[in-house]
């Protein structure tokens, strides 16, 4: 296709090419989607292809196509439209519609042509005659060879035989074969159950179709069985046989002879076959997948039985399409400028290459060079630019490579690279001005200081490529340069202003430091520069950049404009390394540095071991963990068993452990107990983190070492010597088997009665009985402890006595009177001396005989008489009785006697209470309580005073409702009022408070407390609490 050059042309004289030197823009086509080889079945009339084609580029291109390189009329062609760019065939015709497509797309910035694509039909005609063919007559064990013949077929195809009837399969082993070549039918040596119908079956496995030849009758000669002869092969692959790139090789081979032949394959050059190579069928097959250039080869096959051997060759021969190794790139050049691309594809056989320019073939001649796949156009032109295509071919298949060119024409333009319009630079440095026009050609620049040319000096140089450097600036430089650019299309220039400063100093520096985990610092940066420079201060650690966002916890920057010091705080392990201050300006970039060492307390040990152990010690070592920055001093030896609340200080030899030391000995450990050891290690910071537990390790055994204590007893039963004693401790006991032995005399006797008690986790008790043992005799008793080891210890001797007998008498002449409505007082007459000791009586009362569940007791020791019993129930009858005990028990009770509690005393406290307080002197006055049915009469009332901060309480009775009290007029005071009677005290008022402020005052108290007993010990806890 022709392209409006003459319009391009005035494109670029009016400006419009020069807008694509800023960001040059390709949008010449480029493909989306290349049409693709169909094969299709003719099935139905209506059937429609679709070859796809669709592209991409500005303005949106075009589409034509063409059918075995003959431009397709789509205007007159009621079968054939486009949509979008893909080309739709309707009706298919496959006389007509069949070959190869290709797809040209272009728009104003040229055209490209697509890959090429083949439209082939499949089909799958019918055998010409459906009568039975003739038959195939046979000896048994001959070979035979059924042909299939198929019909007109266009599509690849595979063949199966049926064996009389339909479903009925001939199976494929060492013995028969199907050749999916030929087609045909191979037995290699016929047996009678050979005998009967064959019917070829053929499929089309692109359309599917199947269709049946008439069935071939095998019939078994009657004059003789065939004699063994040798292998003859009937199925050979050709020679050559064509492979192409990763495609699957198929090859066959099968051969007649009886016995039947064994198939076996080798290559002629000796070379093994790869693990992909597989065989099938027995061997009559072998498939070479994804075949490569080094599958080519000659093949050889080999059929053999008893009878001779025969082989068969062929060779397969490789081949490519070619594919690419190296394309080209879209382009844009300058106006003279010269253009260079080059193409490189692979394949086999070689390929050729040519180029193409807008569809058409590209010519070499004049400034147009064309070598191999090399294309190069000197001095060019407006008439060059277009879509290029380079074309690599073989007689395997052909591809193409599309690229655009672009030749520029425009006038100079700094829009993309100005000068900066303030630059500034360091007094003594080197200055680099950079003229970087976007021109097509490119222009010819020069540069002015003010209105004066700049002319080459020792210090100023001038590039070729417009570069402006000036060496050791100094203020005098500083002015305004200008870059100026031309070329034949028109001029450009820029500015920029030169400021040269003062150089930078660093006035204070970070200096190495050491510092203790948790501690706080500020490492100092400041500077003294020119106050026209921009400053900013970055911190590296380490060599990384601190990010002051993601480690705001500890690190923070401080100061003003000129100091950019880093404050650190609770300084970790990990902060410890070199500092790094950046000092960046707009003309220079300086650094300063220290090295910052935390100190802390050591890491943990490790690999804490049991090296040894016996009964009571265990040797230790371990290795040391970080130092931290501070030496290592020592070490603590920690233990834990079982036994202990968490982990222990432990003795060790030596009873100090230095930091050189890596062994140590744990003394004073407990036999047959499971240990883990850790080690702690200390700096002059402190402690460290604890080492992981040893494993557990248990010491050795050894006898007892620990004698029972607090051995004791007496008690029990009559006939009974019980013994008790404190147990030992489990991790005391030092072994398996541990019991105890428990030895007993009587005292004054010399030889000892043993009990061993074997079983140490039952109570530390034992009981011995004998009839023979008198009453409250004395005995001497040891308890020892032993283990599978051995005995152990004993414990000191102790004297305990045998049970006693229970008191014979029961007390006499017992009397019991009502104190209250809730205490009875109850006295007997003591027992004279008895054969039995007397420790003490017990009184039992209850409430009635026929309720056992109310019974109570009152033991008191010693010869006392007389017992009070309290917390009773009011106006209740109770019965008591007396009996003496001692540590066998109770003994006769006294007779019965009962006697009622009194009624219990108003449940109200005194109403109406009124007070006056005269100088020193305090009358009180309150209402009487008057009793009920149910109470005590009121026999007085108690008045009941505490001072302020004292504890004394003062009680005063009346049988009056009126006192006075003399108080001290510098005091505070509480006062109480309560009714007494028969029945005990009532309930309190509610407490009256008397200041020292109130002399000369009255008042009155008539909040009731509540239902309470109160006695004077409540009612001065009472008492304390309120005030």
């Amino acid at each position: 296709m022709m392209l409006p050059w003459k319009q391009i042309v005035l494109l670029s004289i009016t400006g419009c090419l020069a807008a694509c030197t800023e960001d040059v823009i390709f949008q010449g086509p480029r493909w989306r989607k290349e049409p693709s080889d169909l094969i299709l079945p003719i099935s139905s009339p209506d059937q429609q292809a679709t070859i796809m084609c669709q592209a991409e580029g500005s303005p949106p291109p075009q589409y034509r196509w063409s059918l075995n390189g003959t431009l397709i009329d789509l205007g007159n062609n009621y079968r054939r439209h486009m949509s979008g760019g893909s080309l739709i065939i309707s009706n298919l015709d496959k006389d007509q519609d069949a070959g190869v497509y290709q797809c040209t797309v272009f728009n104003t910035w040229g055209s490209i042509l697509s890959r090429r694509a083949s439209l082939q039909f499949v089909y799958l005609d019918n055998f010409k005659t459906q009568t039975v063919r003739s038959a195939v007559n046979v000896r048994e064990g001959q070979g035979v060879v059924l042909l299939c013949g198929p019909p007109a077929h266009s599509g690849d195809l595979s063949f199966a035989w049926i064996f009389n009837e339909y479903p009925y399969f001939v199976q494929q082993d060492s013995r028969r074969f199907i050749s999916q070549e030929t087609g045909s039918l191979y037995i290699a040596k016929v047996e009678p159950s050979d005998v009967g119908n064959y019917t070829c079956v053929v499929n089309n496995t692109v359309s599917r179709e199947k269709v049946l030849s008439s069935p071939t009758p095998l019939v078994l000669r009657s004059d003789g069985v065939m004699g063994e002869y040798e292998p003859k092969i009937e199925v050979h692959f050709p020679d050559p046989v064509p492979a192409s790139k990763e495609s699957l090789v198929r090859l066959e081979c099968f051969a007649l002879g009886n016995p039947v032949p064994e198939i076996s394959w080798r290559r002629t050059s000796g070379i093994p076959f790869p693990s992909k190579v597989k065989m099938k069928n027995s061997n009559a097959i072998i498939e070479i997948p994804d075949c490569q250039q080094e599958d080519a080869g000659t093949y050889e096959c080999v059929a053999e039985n008893r009878r001779g051997r025969t082989a068969a060759r062929g060779r397969v021969s490789f081949h490519a399409k070619p594919h690419w190794l190296q394309t080209m790139t879209d382009t844009a050049l300058s106006l003279e400028e010269n253009l260079f691309w080059e193409c490189k594809a692979n394949g086999k056989p070689k390929p050729s290459y040519s180029w193409v320019k807008n569809g058409q073939q590209v010519a070499a001649e004049g400034r147009v060079q064309i070598e191999n796949g090399a294309l190069s156009i000197s001095a060019l032109n407006l008439s060059d630019s277009g879509m290029y295509q380079c074309v690599a071919e073989n007689k395997h298949g052909i591809i193409y490579s599309s690229a655009q060119l672009m030749v520029l024409a425009s006038p100079p333009s700094f829009s993309r690279s100005p000068l900066r319009a303030l630059l500034k630079a360091r007094s003594g440095s080197e200055v680099t001005l950079e003229c970087k026009p976007q021109a097509s050609p490119p222009a010819i620049s020069l540069w002015k200081r003010g209105d004066e040319i700049l002319q080459r000096t020792e210090r100023i140089i001038l590039l070729p490529n417009g570069t402006l450097k000036i060496a050791n600036v100094s203020r005098r430089d500083a002015a305004s340069y200008t870059c100026m650019a031309k070329n034949q299309f028109g001029t450009a220039s820029t500015t920029g202003r030169l400021i040269v400063t003062e150089p930078t100093r660093i006035t204070t520096r970070p200096t190495n430091m050491e510092i203790i985990v948790g501690e706080s610092i500020v490492l100092p940066c400041q500077i003294a520069c020119d106050p026209a420079l921009d400053v900013s201060f970055s911190w590296a650690f380490n060599g990384q950049l601190i990010d002051f966002q993601q480690d705001g916890n500890h690190y923070e920057r401080v100061g003003g404009s000129i100091s950019g010091d880093l404050m650190i705080r609770n300084i970790q392990l990990n902060h410890g390394g070199k500092y790094v201050c950046v000092i960046d300006t707009d003309v220079e970039s300086l650094s300063t540095s220290a090295i910052l060492v935390v100190k802390g307390p050591p890491g943990p040990p490790d690999k804490v071991a049991v090296e040894e152990i016996t009964d009571s010690t265990a040797q230790l070592s371990w290795t040391p963990g970080r130092d931290n920055g501070s030496p290592i001093t020592g070490y603590i030896i920690q233990a834990r068993t079982p036994f202990t609340v968490g982990w222990q200080a432990a003795d060790s030899v030596p009873e100090v452990v230095n930091g050189n030391m890596l062994t140590a000995t744990v003394v004073g450990l407990n036999a047959w107990v499971e240990y883990e050891f850790r080690v702690v290690a200390r700096n002059t910071v402190g402690l460290g983190e604890p080492s992981p537990a040893s494993a557990k390790t248990r010491t050795e055994d050894t006898i007892p070492d620990t004698a029972p204590t607090d051995v004791g007893g007496g008690g029990g039963t009559k006939s009974e010597l019980v013994i008790t004693w404190e147990p030992v401790p489990e991790e005391l006991q030092n072994g398996e088997g541990f019991g105890y032995i428990i030895a007993f005399r009587p005292v004054g006797m010399v030889t000892w009665t043993r009990a061993v008690i074997s079983t140490p986790g039952v109570a530390a008790r034992y009981v011995f009985r004998n009839d023979t043992i008198p009453p409250f005799s004395p005995f001497d008793v040891k308890v020892g402890a032993f283990n599978n080891r051995g005995e152990g210890p004993f414990s000191s001797i102790g004297t305990v006595f045998s049970a006693e007998e229970v008191p014979s008498v029961s007390p006499k002449r017992v009397w019991s009177r009502s104190v209250s409505a809730v205490q009875i007082e109850v006295m007997w007459e003591a027992l004279p001396a008895l054969p039995e000791r007397v420790l003490g009586y017990e009184v039992m009362y209850w409430e009635d005989d026929t309720k056992p569940d109310t019974v109570g007791k009152v033991r008191i020791s010693g010869n006392y008489t007389l017992v009070n019993i309290t917390g009773l129930n009011a106006n209740t009858v109770y019965y008591l009785c007396v009996a003496a005990f001692n540590t066998a028990g109770p003994g006769p009770q006294s007779a019965p006697i009962n006697t009622t509690t009194k009624k219990p005393p108003p449940d109200r406290p005194p109403p109406n209470i009124q007070w006056t307080m005269i100088g020193s002197t305090l009358t009180l006055h309150w209402d009487p309580v008057v009793a009920m049915e149910t109470e005590s009469k009121v026999t007085g009332y108690l008045v009941l005073l505490k001072r302020h901060r004292h504890n004394d309480i003062h009680t005063l009775s009346t049988n009056k409702t009126t006192v006075e009290l003399s108080i001290s007029t510098s005091e505070n005071y509480l006062i109480l009022i309560k009714a007494v009677s028969e029945g005990g005290e009532g309930v309190g008022s509610e407490p009256i408070h008397i200041h020292k402020l109130s002399m000369g005052a009255q008042g009155s108290g008539a909040i009731r407390l509540g239902p309470l007993y109160l006695s004077a010990v409540l009612i001065s806890a009472l008492l304390c609490s309120v005030w």
